[in-house]
């Protein structure tokens, strides 16, 4: 019975996690919504990492579950949708991201035009069989055995998994060509342990430095929340500044430092006031304030991320220190390490 929290994972080394093998089992990293379907006849129930129902969003994932999957289960799955061409498709975050959406008739919209998919790593239960407690090795071959009608081209899919280190190693470098996370490692011998990061991941890391053009005040009033970041690059025919994310961790006495070390550069018009700006707005900032205090862009900063999906970075970056002897022009959309393409479709096969 629902909710049934998904196991999580702690991070590693791809080193780490090969030195493991063959006690573990290695799978692509999916970059999409985590989610536990739950299945009992026509009663279908796409389980959010919260417990929150996603069902109502994906509509058209509820008949594939009702068509390919067993009729009594509860599977640990990734929701994603695909974008691009054939033979240079990768997945989409963007398009997935747009799914959530409050007005019914634009999710019947979209989910037509960006149809989502499901991506099956775990079996949790079966018919009257909770396998929670089996070993992974022992739950995968179930999973492998319910699954086994599945034909390609079908919206759902059963993930690979390896105990070769060659293949390990080949899998996280071209996979993130088609917009996948890294790998997550799982002890064949471990219980499904609900809540708990008993699961091993590594993600692609790489590092670059962007210009800081504005901030965003704490929502305590006090320092800064966020810091605001670009690169240069060309866009509508002009070089220009380009927003690519931003950083939000900071202790509380470096929010309240930035706002000191940040004063000098601070834009004001002829009166002296602060000529505060505005990002986009998104489904996701609708009633968010998204003003912010605009700077000279004239201090570099160095971050780690992850990937770089379009012209944003894809999650939240990491601070590592100021780069005093970067020229910020020198900052450039197209220096940004990315990974060669992949095709998608050949992960899933």
């Amino acid at each position: 019975m629902p909710p049934i929290r998904p196991m999580l994972a702690k991070t590693t080394t791809l080193e780490k996690a090969i030195a493991m093998l063959p006690y573990v089992q290695i799978e692509p990293k999916w970059d999409g919504f985590r989610c536990i379907v739950l299945r009992d006849g026509d009663e279908v129930e796409l389980a959010s990492r919260g417990s929150k129902p996603l069902t109502r969003y994906f509509p058209e994932l509820v008949g594939h579950v009702r068509a390919l999957m067993p009729e009594r289960c509860a599977v640990d799955c990734e929701i994603v949708v695909r974008s691009g061409a054939p033979g240079a498709e990768r997945l989409d975050w963007e398009r997935l991201s747009q799914r959530i959406h409050p007005a019914q008739s634009r999710v019947l919209k979209l989910a037509a035009q960006t149809p989502a998919e499901l991506v099956c790593f775990d079996l949790l239960a079966l018919g009257d069989d909770n396998l929670m407690s089996m070993p992974f090795a022992h739950r995968r071959a179930r999973l492998e055995a319910a699954l086994a009608h599945l034909a390609p081209g079908d919206p759902i899919h059963l993930t690979r998994t390896t105990t070769d280190p060659a293949v390990a190693r080949d899998w996280f470098e071209r996979f993130e060509g088609a917009g996948l996370d890294g790998v997550v490692a799982k002890a064949s011998d471990a219980a499904y342990t609900p809540g708990k990061r008993t699961m091993l991941k590594v993600k692609h890391k790489r590092t670059a430095e962007a210009v800081v053009f504005g901030y965003r005040v704490h929502v305590s009033g006090q320092g800064v929340g966020s810091l605001l970041l670009g690169l240069f690059g060309e866009w509508e025919g002009q070089n220009r500044l380009i927003p690519v994310g931003g950083i939000a961790a900071f202790p509380m006495a470096t929010r309240r430092q930035l706002i000191e070390d940040f004063a000098p550069l601070v834009l004001r018009d002829e009166s002296g006031d602060i000529h505060k700006a505005a990002t986009d707005r998104s489904r996701f900032s609708s009633s968010k304030d998204v003003s912010f205090v605009p700077v000279r862009p004239e201090r570099v900063v160095e971050v780690a991320f992850d990937q770089l999906e379009g012209h944003r970075f894809r999650h939240a970056v990491t601070f590592l220190r100021w780069r005093p002897d970067r020229d910020p022009e020198s900052c450039r959309l197209d220096q940004i390490d990315r990974a060669v393409a992949y095709d998608l479709a050949d992960v899933l096969t």
